[in-house]
């Protein structure tokens, strides 16, 4: 069994330590277990349902009434405010935490089908997938999902991607063209994924590296190919040498690399001229469209 301390639970389900502490005392419906110190651990059970409760209490539910009802109910309640509401990105946030706990591909299916709609798969992104991702970090950062549970919901995300890629028309033959990749040590594929989409979304023709490229790899493939621009990602913490094999990276390429993340990474370089950092996806996105050869 996974365990979370009331930090934790506060963090993600939005209630209040006090809180917590006077419904244990009131109500029966959530006990937390204990350390034989005698300190507050709670379950995987018992987080899904306060952050449901959570998600009542701020649509105007009582707790005296939420404490009184069964898991059904509560699951019912919850299913019909996230229909009827319009955008509450906060709840769905919470929503689809449940989902990567329970592992519940349905669910988050239902929830992110749903914002793909209204909104498109990029604003989805923008506004619900990337904040999403930054709340659970608050798991993820202390170790406290398994890694199956983190592994589920990635890969859910990256299926929604690579699919909605796969629709998109093939380039034209004179359309400006990306080298994506992302370098040896860098795991989290999601934004280097949503930035092919949107350079294909665009017209642009996009040539898709991936995670973990050698930089030696990745110099061979720019001279193959010889990109307009080049992305990249820096979002995993780097030792000193990487900088130093980014000078020499940098030395050996002529083609412009555009970037996103950690820009300390870069601002350490002494090839900043071969670099431009893009703060965000519609940052990324205006860019592209405004791109002249």
């Amino acid at each position: 069994m996974i365990t979370y301390t009331v930090a934790q639970v506060e963090s993600l389900s939005g209630i209040s330590a006090h809180s917590l502490r006077v419904w244990e005392r009131r109500y029966n419906f959530i006990k937390p277990h204990r350390t034989e110190t005698n300190i507050r651990y709670y379950s995987d059970e018992q987080l899904k349902k306060l952050i449901n409760v959570g998600i009542l209490l701020k649509h105007n539910y009582k707790i005296s009434k939420v404490a009184a009802m069964d898991d059904n109910k509560i699951h019912e309640l919850i299913s019909n405010i996230l229909l009827e509401q319009q955008e509450n990105y906060q709840d769905d946030i919470k929503s689809l935490t449940v989902s990567m706990i329970d592992l519940d591909e349905a669910g988050f299916n239902k929830l992110f089908n749903t914002h793909i709609n209204k909104n498109g798969l990029v604003n989805t992104f923008i506004q619900l997938i990337y904040p999403f991702l930054q709340h659970v970090g608050v798991l993820w950062g202390i170790n406290k999902t398994m890694p199956a549970q983190e592994h589920f919901i990635s890969n859910l995300i990256r299926q929604k991607l690579i699919s909605a890629t796969e629709n998109l028309p093939l380039a034209r033959s004179e359309a400006p063209s990306l080298l994506l990749y992302l370098f040896e040590g860098e795991d989290h594929e999601i934004g280097l994924l949503l930035a092919n989409y949107i350079a294909k979304e665009l017209g642009w023709k996009t040539y898709y590296l991936g995670s973990n490229v050698p930089h030696e790899n990745i110099e061979i493939i720019s001279k193959q190919t010889s990109p307009d621009l080049m992305f990249t990602m820096f979002v995993s913490p780097r030792k000193p040498k990487f900088v130093q094999d980014m000078n020499g990276f940098l030395m050996n390429i002529n083609t412009k690399m555009i970037y996103s993340g950690h820009g300390d990474i870069i601002e350490k370089s002494q090839h900043q001229d071969k670099t431009l950092f893009l703060q965000s996806p519609e940052g990324f996105r205006q860019f592209l469209s405004e791109y002249k050869k």
